[in-house]
């Protein structure tokens, strides 16, 4: 720019009538009062025109300065793709419309939490804490994470300008859904707060607005960004497949629980992020919400999500549909496993094709219609379903087509997936710590526990159904040394099948059988053919010293001590 105005006044200055009049003036000290104002005239005319050349250069260059900034910016979100004037125009919208909204509404939850020692269940591990995101909903209530919360101890909540932490409660907690409803009694807190209305799914390529408290600052956040996918997904808190929103706003720790703002609703709630990637993030949509918000309502707990109890199998290949009497115009998916605790498993039968849900149509990979032109598997339409409520299920059994009426539940895995909020069961007996097997006990031995952790364990936790309700797979984790259980040392990390001849059903049965032993000797049999023998009346003689000696208050779990 300053290049122009140099260009400008050299070119005024080498004009021959300036260089003449400099000429002139440079001679003409004895010239006349009359030549001296010709001069002045002269020189004070070509200031002005060097000054008004000078501004037209500077309007001409900084117009055509904006109109190329314009030409070459417009529509464009540096972001390697097109985006429409009109979808920038309802991103800033968008963004102003949140920021308004969660100023009164979205708040910071501060957790101190305690998790507890699997390997040594008698012991909690040391103190944390960590913060996460909120907002007020109807009902004067807080929505936010279950994972913000998860085996908390003491929780506050903070509101947008107030240097003043109130306490919290948790009045219910959905670990599969990641969701978790905070209360307070606090009539100061909710002077001002207003609460978010619940929208609806947002569709491919709209925009949102993330709202939190994530971490790198203390203030409210807002990060914009579209949806880029709407599809069951894995939720990693809980270990389950639920429907989830995927947009490319980040999700930052902290960001957890803060609302996803479409218009001036929400879309969802923030929750996790895909680890090595940049930019992708994911909410849990309404729907979700929905479900977890009515079923504490109607239930006054949390119940959780229902399951058909069923392992299928696609039918896209040709020769498969053929062999199963599939006509041309049939689709559906076969039943390879039904969970014995399931109301299916008194219904369906093994090989049968299931050719809809609820008289929706599935596709012969598990999909049904979802919106305009999109597909989801079938799971999000039993998910959504009241626990006790009904299904008809049409299949496909020797070539005939049968219409049958499932009561949905939740369902239970023979190995539970987590165990927030609870404390571990144990029960100790003559130096042999027997635990009920879980996946939060495969996990402490570290992030790859499946490759680390005892082979058999680790197949028998994600694999094996249930025979019976309230079975649990009960193992001996380990062994405190003691003269009575010398040489048993290696038996540990071995599943327990039997008590004096007979097969165990959870740890409660098993404590009942080696409490009313009344031979002389205990035998235990383990995984593997391998065998324990204690004298019984040695072994609970030699039980107190042994808790004394490791610093165990009990023998028994608090779960269990109502029994002792």
């Amino acid at each position: 720019m300053m290049a122009s105005f140099v260009r400008v006044a050299r070119n005024l200055f080498s004009s021959s009538f300036y260089s003449h009049l400099l000429k002139d003036r440079a001679v003409a000290q004895p010239a006349t009062k009359t030549i001296q104002n010709a001069v002045a005239q002269s020189l004070s005319v070509v200031r002005n025109n060097i000054t008004q050349q000078i501004k037209s250069k500077l309007r001409s260059e900084k117009q055509l300065f904006f109109t190329s900034s314009a030409s070459l910016f417009k529509g464009y979100n540096f972001r390697n793709r097109r985006l429409p004037v009109k979808k920038a125009r309802e991103a800033y919208a968008t963004q102003n419309t949140a920021v308004e909204l969660a100023l009164n509404s979205v708040v910071k939850v501060f957790t101190v939490s305690c998790s507890p020692n699997y390997l040594l269940p008698w012991q909690n591990k040391s103190q944390r804490e960590t913060m996460g995101s909120g907002f007020v909903i109807l009902g004067r209530k807080i929505l936010t994470n279950a994972h913000v919360v998860a085996d908390h101890t003491f929780v506050l909540v903070r509101k947008h300008g107030c240097p003043t932490k109130y306490r919290a409660e948790v009045k219910a907690v959905g670990h599969e859904c990641d969701l978790a409803i905070l209360t307070i009694e606090n009539e100061e807190f909710w002077d001002g707060m207003n609460p978010l209305e619940l929208g609806d799914v947002p569709f491919l390529q709209e925009a949102v607005a993330v709202v939190g408290y994530p971490q790198g600052g203390d203030n409210i956040s807002v990060t914009k960004g579209v949806v880029s996918r709407v599809e069951p997904t894995q939720y990693v808190h809980g270990a389950s497949q639920l429907m989830a929103i995927q947009i490319d706003a980040a999700i930052n720790p902290g960001n957890s629980g803060g609302p996803a703002i479409m218009s001036n609703k929400v879309a969802g709630v923030a929750f996790q992020n895909l680890s090595g990637a940049e930019n992708i993030g994911y909410i849990i949509p309404v729907p979700v919400i929905k479900h977890f918000i009515s079923g504490v309502e109607e239930n006054g707990k949390y119940i959780g999500f229902c399951s058909l109890g069923l392992s299928c199998q696609t039918t896209e290949n040709v020769h498969l549909r053929n062999h199963f009497s599939m006509r041309p115009d049939m689709t559906g998916v076969i039943v390879s496993k039904i969970n014995p605790l399931s109301d299916a498993y008194k219904i369906l039968k093994k090989d049968d094709i299931i050719l809809s849900f609820d008289g929706v149509l599935l596709a012969n990979d598990g999909t049904v219609p979802f919106r305009n032109r999109e597909r989801i598997t079938f799971d999000h339409l039993v998910s959504m379903k009241k626990p006790n409520e009904k299904a008809v299920v049409r299949v496909l059994r020797d070539g005939q087509e049968h219409d049958l009426s499932i009561i949905l539940q939740p369902i239970q895995p023979l190995v539970p997936v987590h165990q927030f909020d609870k404390l571990p069961s144990y029960y100790i007996f003559a130096g042999l710590v027997f635990v009920p097997l879980t996946q939060p006990y495969l996990h402490e031995y570290g992030e790859d526990w499946y490759n680390s952790s005892p082979r058999r364990l680790c197949e028998r936790a994600l694999r094996e159904l249930p025979k019976k309700a309230n079975q649990q797979l009960v193992i001996l984790s380990q062994v405190l040394m003691d003269d009575i259980n010398a040489g048993y040392e290696r038996l540990a990390e071995l599943q327990v099948l039997k008590v004096n001849g007979t097969e165990i059903d959870n740890l409660k049965h098993l404590r009942q059988l080696v409490q009313s032993c009344n031979a002389e000797f205990l035998r235990i049999d383990l995984d593997d053919d391998r065998v324990i023998v204690l004298n019984y009346e040695m072994a609970k003689a030699a039980t107190s010293s042994i808790l004394k000696r490791h610093r165990i208050p009990s023998s028994v779990s608090i779960d269990h001590l109502d029994t002792e």
